[in-house]
């Protein structure tokens, strides 16, 4: 871990703001256009962002119990990392530098990339109509847009897979008025052990669990529409998806370490872990993939941070659609793209992230695409303050970041 002479955030802050700015771009995200955009950095720059980053991980991090891996870039040169705790409390084994995290809802962006990039070479459209690739699909006229837009209003898989059944019934209140209640009864699943995405794709035939409302309506973050994007690659490409994006994404990047998590791998699955270290056991969503199940380290995470900007893998114009926001239902800063939570304050310039959880892992992947800065945490024991410690990103912005992200942002 680096021990560097440190600087008080505050300190910190007041100077980066007192220096010179880059003009703040407004709606859009203005992507660089590629390798030639990343100025090396020099030796005194990488030290001011190892002292200004040091205090940051302590306070935010180290003293509320973290046990994960930490990597900031800038320009897509590391600037800080550092590997705490252990990957698993029974054997004792340390967290490297080479030891994968499940990235929970962080494996949507690989999801989303896979499918734009089926678009560029003209095998798929964003209007194509699920029942397309699935005739007996029940809920119709949900396109590929929706889905990568959590617009489809699709049930929850993490809901209607979970052995309880919901409905939604018309009560009276206490002046008598009628008002809409939830019902929650139990109802025995179809399989036992782990659900794949073939499961889920057969049980949403079969049973046709009601819909939360109608194509492209309202926004709706939903696991589901992920799921069945996955299997929709699988039904394009002819391939498993994990096999799919391990020799079409993850192998060409690089990304020597990470890959999908499938049925096929539950002999070898490593717990993660509740903030009291009590293990999680594998358990009947395990096993479904898209939206999740993704395994991967910070540095291979920076390889693929690396290749958006570079356009290694999908070009500059399938960004721009990914980076686009789609729903303005509700007022406020938050909206959501083609796989992407979207940040948008203006003046200052679109944030393009994505968090995560799932059991005990916690995940933060923030790129500050206008400032080619990235901000990557990765833990496998539950701690909620993973998410508030992507406000480290304010040692690349110059100002404190006070926006309150957590999970996957359902």
């Amino acid at each position: 871990m680096f021990r560097l002479k440190t600087v008080p955030l505050l300190t910190f802050l007041l100077i980066a703001s007192c220096g010179s700015q880059p003009e703040k771009a407004h709606f859009a995200v203005h992507r660089p256009e590629g390798p030639k955009d990343f100025s090396p950095l020099s030796a005194g720059e990488k030290a001011y962002y190892q002292s200004a980053i040091e205090p940051l991980y302590e306070n935010l991090l180290l003293k509320r119990g973290f046990n994960g891996s930490i990597l900031l870039a800038k320009n897509g040169e590391v600037v800080f990392e550092d590997y705490h705790g252990l990957a698993n409390f029974k054997t004792k084994e340390p967290i490297t530098a080479n030891t994968p995290f499940h990235i929970a809802s962080v494996s949507k962006t690989f999801t989303s990339a896979a499918v734009l990039k089926l678009m560029e070479e003209g095998r798929i459209a964003l209007d194509d109509k699920v029942e397309k690739f699935f005739p007996e699909f029940p809920y119709r006229n949900i396109t590929i847009r929706n889905l990568l837009s959590h617009r489809s209003g699709l049930p929850k898989y993490d809901h209607f897979l979970d052995g309880t059944v919901s409905e939604v019934i018309l009560v009276k209140n206490r002046k008598g008025k009628l008002v809409k209640r939830t019902r929650v009864f139990k109802k025995p699943l179809p399989f036992s052990g782990p659900a794949t995405n073939e499961d889920l794709l057969q049980y949403m035939i079969t049973y046709r669990p009601p819909i939360e409302a109608l194509p492209d309506r309202r926004y709706s973050y939903c696991n589901t529409n992920f799921a069945i994007l996955a299997l929709i690659v699988e039904k394009i490409t002819h391939m498993p998806f994990p096999e799919y994006m391990k020799k079409n994404l993850f192998e060409p990047l690089g990304m020597e370490h990470t890959f999908i998590f499938s049925i096929a791998d539950t002999a070898n699955y490593q717990p993660s872990y509740n903030y009291n270290r009590a293990p999680f056991k594998l358990d009947r969503l395990d096993c479904i993939y898209g939206d999740k199940n993704v395994y991967s380290t910070v540095r291979d995470l920076l390889l693929w941070d690396r290749a958006l900007y570079m356009d290694k893998y999908v070009s500059a114009k399938s960004q721009e659609l990914a980076y686009k926001p789609y729903s303005f239902e509700r007022r406020g800063d938050k909206n959501y793209g083609l796989g992407w939570h979207l940040l948008i304050k203006p003046p200052d310039p679109t944030i393009v992230y994505h968090n995560g959880w799932w059991h005990g892992n916690n995940a933060v992947f923030k790129r500050l695409v206008a400032d080619t800065a990235t901000v990557i945490i990765l833990g496998n024991k539950f701690n909620r303050n993973i998410w508030s410690a992507g406000k480290m990103s304010s040692v690349f912005t110059g100002h404190a970041d006070t926006t309150r992200l957590e999970g996957s942002e359902e």
